[in-house]
This record gives C-alpha cells, structure tokens and sequence, in this order.
C-alpha cells in the first residue's frame, strides 16, 4: 500500500506560506483548508490565496472545501490546476454532477464526511469519486484531539472501498500515536497538521510519520 502524508496548512504561518512549503518539501502534498465561516465556524482564505498557492508550490495541493454552496465553488477551485478537490457531502446539493465537474477540470474528486455523518450516506456516490475523506474533529480548527470512534469509520469506509482505485484518507489529530493503527484500518492518505509543524524539524517529522504508517500496514 502507497502511503501519502500531508500537511495541513493550517497549522502553518499564514503570513509566510513559501517559507513553510520550503520546510515540508518531504511530504506527498499539502492538504489546504478552505473555510468560510458559514459551513464551519472559522474563515481562512478563498480561491486568489489558493490560486497564489498553487504558483508557489512544488507539491501537488489537495484542496478541502468547508464550505456551504460547494456546487458552485468545487469547479473553481478545480480550475486553479490544483491536484485534488475535496467537498463535504453534507454542503451538496448534486454529489454525482459536483464530481463530474470537478473531474472535467483536471482535478481528483473527493468527498468528505464529517464526524456525525455515516459512512453508508456516501454508499451511492462512492464511484464517482477519487477519494473518501474521513474527518476525525469535527471541521473548523486545527490542534483538536482525535476521535476514537473514527477507526471503526475507517473500516467500514475500507469495506466500502474493497476492490476499488479511491484513496482512502483521515484529517483531525494525526499523529505519532495513531497513525499506525490507522494504516492497519485501511488508511492510506494522512492529513497532518499539528503534528507536522510543531516539529523543529517537520522533514524528520513526516518521514517518521510515513515509516509508522509503514508498520501499521503491513499488518492490514
């Protein structure tokens, strides 16, 4: 199994993203949040910000949209050339059409759960997309502590997924003391925020992370 980690930037510096990019160049992307304030209740920044992100950056953007109106928005975001695009299935008016139109601008499609949600909701949609994202916080703000309950979602998300091309992806309080576990439920992709940048040496830090990832793995 490929195993992927990603820092969020949302633990980054939001005044020197360049510099912060330059100090995760070990990672496999950068998982980018997208908040409005209506959807979640935190803001962060829209498509120019995205947009200057993806000039800036040497590592594929996987961009997540907490946002309301994703119907509308998802095709934009898809259009800056970023490598993936991710909604929230509770924001969606449309799942099938929002993947499609995701897709035909060159981007992978994702579809994220937030914690109350079921795994089952998402059942029908599931082909249409690149990637299942399972949120482990509750969406919002970084540095949260990690829903126990989540790894019995992966799984089932992991059943779901069986003999499918999708990648299966967690975002909210990864870290060094679960990551294994995840990987042996069936994770592949990993969202890391805190865990990443509070490390003086965040390179070491995602390659630790990824090695444990490894471990865990190799006893799915």
């Amino acid at each position: 199994m490929t195993i992927r980690i990603q820092p969020s930037i949302l633990s980054a510096d939001f005044v020197n993203f360049e510099r912060d990019f330059e100090s995760i160049s070990a990672a496999d992307g950068i998982h980018v949040d997208v908040m409005d304030g209506h959807f979640v209740p935190n803001m962060t920044f829209g498509l120019p910000m995205v947009k200057r992100m993806q000039e800036i950056s040497k590592l594929p953007l996987d961009v997540h949209l907490m946002i309301e109106k994703p119907d509308f928005w998802a095709a934009k975001y898809a259009e800056l050339g970023v490598f993936s695009t991710t909604v929230h299935y509770e924001a969606c008016l449309d799942p099938r059409k929002i993947a499609k139109d995701i897709r035909s601008n060159g981007s992978r499609a994702g579809i994220a759960i937030k914690p109350g949600t079921k795994v089952q909701d998402i059942a029908k949609f599931i082909e249409f997309y690149d990637q299942v994202l399972v949120m482990s916080v509750e969406p919002g703000f970084g540095g949260q502590s990690f829903i126990e309950s989540s790894v019995e979602k992966v799984i089932e998300s992991k059943i779901l997924l069986e003999g499918r091309d999708i990648w299966l992806q967690i975002d909210g309080g990864v870290d060094e003391t679960n990551i294994a576990v995840l990987a042996e439920a069936g994770v592949d992709t990993f969202v890391a925020g805190s865990a990443v940048f509070k490390a003086a040496d965040r390179n070491a830090q995602i390659e630790l992370l990824r090695s444990l990832a490894l471990e865990g793995s190799h006893k799915h």
